[in-house]
């Protein structure tokens, strides 16, 4: 499977696309939450809270459960390894987090180089729905996501919100 990525759309449509793009609290993550994550290179409680419910509400209840120390712990490590897989199955110690939400605190923990695992994003690019989120489709659809990016000239954010926007307007 990841190696069968292709875009739904024409890469000169992307910004264009990502324009129509608009969801709830978006400009408060990413003008506040964002910066402050990758200048402290860790999440407190409160931002990791943020996060999470934008990323979906259905795990409110378990996200807040963990303590402020597992979440300053984990993030941290996240944010400061060098080691890929870790970076990215360390967030999923944490309660109520799995692979869509752990790809949304490296997005903004990160300046342009992680994109959201998202089933609208993947349907963008041709998966109509993963058997199940790991690594290996992870670490995929990063790099195809990278690529794209450079090749057509936008960030990642930019592609994020065309991919997820394209599938919102088409995905039956």
């Amino acid at each position: 499977m990841p190696n069968s990525f292709k875009l739904r759309f024409s890469p000169h449509h992307i910004q264009r696309i990502a324009d129509r793009y608009s969801y709830p609290n978006e400009n408060h993550i990413v003008e506040t939450i964002g910066p402050k994550i990758r200048k402290r290179r860790y999440l407190d409680k409160k931002s990791f809270l943020e996060l999470c419910y934008w990323k979906t509400s259905r795990t409110r209840r378990r996200c807040a459960e963990n303590s402020e120390e597992l979440i300053l712990a984990t993030t941290g490590i996240a944010l400061a390894t060098l080691c890929e897989e870790l970076r990215i199955k360390i967030l999923l110690v944490l309660n109520g987090v799995s692979w869509p939400t752990a790809s949304v605190i490296l997005h903004f923990g990160y300046d342009n180089r992680y994109p959201i695992l998202d089933y609208r994003a993947l349907w963008s690019v041709g998966i109509k729905m993963p058997p199940s989120y790991n690594f290996e489709l992870w670490d995929a659809y990063t790099k195809f996501c990278r690529d794209l990016a450079r090749r057509h000239g936008v960030t990642i954010r930019i592609l994020d919100r065309a991919l997820w926007q394209y599938s919102k307007e088409n995905q039956p």
